[in-house]
């Protein structure tokens, strides 16, 4: 069975622009705002977005064949900062798009192991990849819900990139140095 691998390199750059843009309203905040206890499965945004960057950093490491391992979870917060967390979850959101646009069909089914503390754990990377982009996703929304009761507007993050909507994205996508074509080609051809 031949499987396409566009939605998957959609959903990486789809991730990557998430992030940018939550992470530019994060930069807008008071450092006392930023690390202030909030609601949500972590105790403030700076725990939720560092906790993003430590699975993000695992598992793609895991996809590149890395040896982070349980290493990753050794320090729960290494970004003090949103100018160092931004610069942090944007080099590991350009290394998973460059997992995935490595990719060939026959790819997803590899096999990954994932070595964890109480051993190795063995999935295939269409399933992996899946897990992650929902673990981001559903993060995410609880960093946004806790970004609205600060003193900055949550961005609008339930987008996906529609064809309608590409002018308004335009700047961004411009930021992050791609084309609409890039994201949906793989080229910017």
């Amino acid at each position: 069975m031949q499987i396409n691998i566009l939605p998957y390199r959609a959903m990486a750059h789809n991730n990557r622009w998430a992030n940018h843009r939550l992470l530019a309203a994060c930069a807008a905040l008071s450092p006392a705002e930023f690390t202030a206890p909030r609601i949500g499965f972590f105790p403030s945004l700076a725990a939720t977005l560092n906790h993003i960057l430590i699975v993000d950093r695992f598992y793609v490491d895991a996809m590149e064949g890395g040896r982070l391992r349980p290493a990753a979870w050794s320090e729960p917060e290494p970004c003090k900062t949103v100018a160092a967390l931004r610069e942090a979850q944007e080099e590991v959101d350009r290394r998973l798009i460059a997992v995935v646009e490595s990719l060939e069909a026959g790819g997803l089914d590899r096999i990954i192991e994932l070595r964890r503390r109480s051993g190795v754990q063995r999935e295939r990377m269409d399933r992996l990849l899946l897990h992650l982009f929902q673990h981001q996703v559903h993060h995410r929304g609880q960093a946004h819900a806790m970004l609205s009761g600060t003193s900055v507007r949550p961005p609008q993050l339930d987008e996906f990139f529609l064809a309608e909507e590409a002018t308004l994205r335009a700047a961004e996508i411009a930021e992050l140095g791609w084309t609409e074509e890039r994201v949906w080609r793989g080229s910017d051809r």
